[in-house]
């Protein structure tokens, strides 16, 4: 997909209102907020927001953990509540669970009650996840790490694996499921191979979703149980750069070994 250009990118952003428009209520000059997308753009020093896409930002929640709040928190949100259907009391297995996503996983499956297991690649990748919630944390990088996950649940399998790069783990997911267990695809980079035989002695089920693609009742949902965890949870800012570097943030978000947000600053 191709905006339109002149194009500003970023939906994620925190900052204070600088004015409002004519019938605006929700928010005064000088509120505190984040934003969960915007008309213009957040990579800028100011940017115009519809009155529901700007929310308030706890006081206890600053303005670089502010602008990692939506997308991660959004993601995760939406794929434990709404699509896994995730109840106290299951397993779920967050891969990734160093990055932004991963961490807002882990921080509500702990919430939620869940036994919650963790994937990372780095030892400090490893040492966040555990810290950030995981029960157990398993290294992505060993060959039979996998073994290890199934031993961790005395091979029942898990109930839900919140799946970041699916062309790499999928057909692997398969084969980790408990009976009636969901794989919820939140990242892909490519095509892959699966086994739908894995799936079909598990009652197992595939699930995927855009966070583009929720629905106003959905969205308002996420908000209010966001609002709600970050009185005890906050995002995690892994690495802080000036906006003039954005170009390099874009890059090293692909890359291996991520340890929480990377936000531009202002």
């Amino acid at each position: 997909m191709k905006p339109t250009l002149p194009y500003t990118p970023g939906s994620d952003g925190a900052g204070t209102v600088e004015a409002i428009g004519e019938g605006v209520e929700k928010v005064r000059r000088g509120d505190r907020v984040y934003t969960g997308r915007t008309l213009t753009g957040a990579y800028a020093e100011y940017a115009l927001a519809l009155e529901e896409q700007v929310h308030p930002l706890p006081a206890n929640i600053d303005f670089k953990q502010g602008a990692g709040i939506w997308v991660p928190y959004g993601t995760a949100y939406h794929a434990l509540h709404h699509s896994a259907k995730a109840h106290a009391s299951e397993t779920a297995l967050v891969h990734g669970a160093s990055g932004g996503v991963g961490i807002a996983a882990l921080q509500i499956a702990r919430a939620m009650g869940l036994k919650v297991l963790g994937t990372a690649g780095t030892p400090r990748g490893l040492e966040l996840a555990k810290r950030e919630g995981a029960h157990q944390v398993f290294d992505h990088r060993k060959s039979a790490y996998q073994e290890e996950i199934l031993q961790a649940t005395g091979n029942r399998g898990v109930d839900i694996i919140l799946e970041m790069l699916a062309n790499v783990n999928l057909s692997y997911d398969t084969k980790l499921l408990a009976n009636n267990g969901r794989v919820i695809v939140i990242g892909s980079r490519g095509e892959v191979t699966i086994n739908p035989r894995e799936l079909m002695g598990r009652r197992a089920s595939i699930r995927a979703f855009t966070l583009w693609g929720i629905t106003p009742a959905e969205e308002a949902d996420i908000h209010a149980g966001v609002l709600a965890g970050l009185e005890n949870g906050r995002p995690i800012v892994g690495k802080e750069l000036p906006l003039s570097e954005a170009a390099r943030a874009h890059k090293e978000i692909l890359e291996p070994g991520s340890a929480g947000k990377i936000v531009l600053i202002c």
